[in-house]
């Protein structure tokens, strides 16, 4: 392992700049729904410019302890911050597209120091949180394969290799897939696996492909529960286009998101509504900034052509519901997880738990595997 530190090179925060001062800017479209608004995109361009402080950010990373390691011949990316309570729990967190680790850096001192923050020293952690294969740091991947299954995988290597022979594993978009995927690989290891989404559809669903004829089984569920598949129908056909593009031609795309970063901005903002400008700039600026916004999108086709396995996990599953997400339909959550034994609906948040309601997170983690500690 070697250890690592963000510079950023002033020449590619003075190109950024340059670039962001020379926009051939895209013409309105008649009406506001046919995408990400320009008034949008241009009020975030002009903060980028004129007001977001990358080198802020780098310091805030920087204070954390970094390191790189191969695995399966990638580069892995991580933090690892370490608690000062002598029992704490080991944990992996793993982010999502197109997130990176910061989305977790605002929970970093509750679940790693809780009695600095008033919280019962018991529940302590001790936290792994590595950069996704293709993703900021860790990234580009040189081979393909990169899906779930080997980041998963991966991960199991990560955490033998620091020593941690019995820990946790949680995970938000990607990593709720990702994690899972953790307990299975390695079930004697895993205690528990921590999510904020569960994705499971009725049968025959492939993954954001509204179905021509609705399975059989949606006629069976309870009011409730159709109703959320109407939510996740609503999703499927009006705000998964991203998800399509991925699965099946990210290369194509790649050419433009690496070449402008107003296209990057536009593309990945699609998904990060309810994130304050400047987390949501942070995660745009590290795509950017090490290349990876090509290399990213790329899970999404690896995962189509190697997926997770279709039997039920076993280890420990607990869910924290935030607002505003993609929706957990228990039926077929129950089918695909046989180990539920947490499953919390929060008032606030988003898709970014850990940064939009970051309070909620930590005390939905630290019950969770407060009840499964050894």
């Amino acid at each position: 392992m070697e250890t690592f530190r963000i510079e950023v090179p002033d020449a590619e925060l003075a190109d950024l700049r340059d670039r962001l001062a020379r926009i051939r800017w895209a013409p309105e479209p008649p009406a506001d729904d046919y995408g990400v608004s320009g008034p949008t995109v241009r009020k975030l361009v002009e903060h980028w410019r004129d007001g977001y402080d990358w080198r802020a950010v780098e310091a805030r990373l920087n204070a954390y302890p970094q390191f790189t390691t191969t695995i399966d011949g990638a580069n892995v990316h991580f933090l690892h911050v370490r608690s000062p309570e002598p029992d704490a729990l080991p944990l992996i967190l793993t982010h999502g597209w197109p997130g990176s680790v910061t989305e977790y850096l605002d929970v970093i001192g509750p679940l790693t120091d809780p009695r600095a923050y008033g919280f019962d020293p018991a529940v302590a952690f001790h936290l792994v949180i590595p950069s996704l294969p293709g993703f900021g740091w860790s990234g580009p991947v040189t081979e393909p394969g990169w899906g779930p299954r080997r980041i998963a995988a991966a991960w199991t290597v990560l955490m033998e290799r620091l020593g941690y022979s019995r820990y946790g594993a949680a995970g938000n978009d990607w990593g709720a897939v990702i994690s899972p995927e953790v307990g299975r690989t390695a079930p004697d290891s895993v205690i528990g696996v921590h999510v904020t989404q569960i994705f499971s559809g009725p049968e025959g669903d492939v993954p954001f492909h509204p179905p021509t004829v609705e399975p059989a089984s949606v006629a069976t569920l309870p009011p409730d529960e159709r109703a959320l598949v109407a939510g996740l129908r609503h999703f499927q056909r009006t705000m998964a286009s991203y998800h399509h593009v991925h699965a099946e031609q990210p290369q194509t795309l790649a050419y433009a998101l690496a070449d402008s970063p107003v296209g990057l901005l536009a593309w990945n903002s699609q998904v990060m509504g309810g994130l304050d400008a400047d987390a949501l700039l942070t995660h745009v600026s590290i795509h950017w900034l090490t290349n990876t916004a090509g290399s990213a999108p790329r899970i999404y086709l690896e995962d189509h052509r190697n997926p997770v396995p279709s039997e039920p996990t076993t280890v420990p599953l607990g869910l924290a519901q935030f607002p505003n997400d993609a929706p957990a339909i228990p039926t077929y959550a129950h089918r695909d997880h046989a180990n539920i034994v947490s499953w919390n609906v929060h008032d606030r948040g988003g898709h970014y738990g850990s940064q939009q309601a970051p309070d909620l997170y930590v005390d939905d983690v630290r019950q969770f595997f407060a009840q499964l500690r050894p």
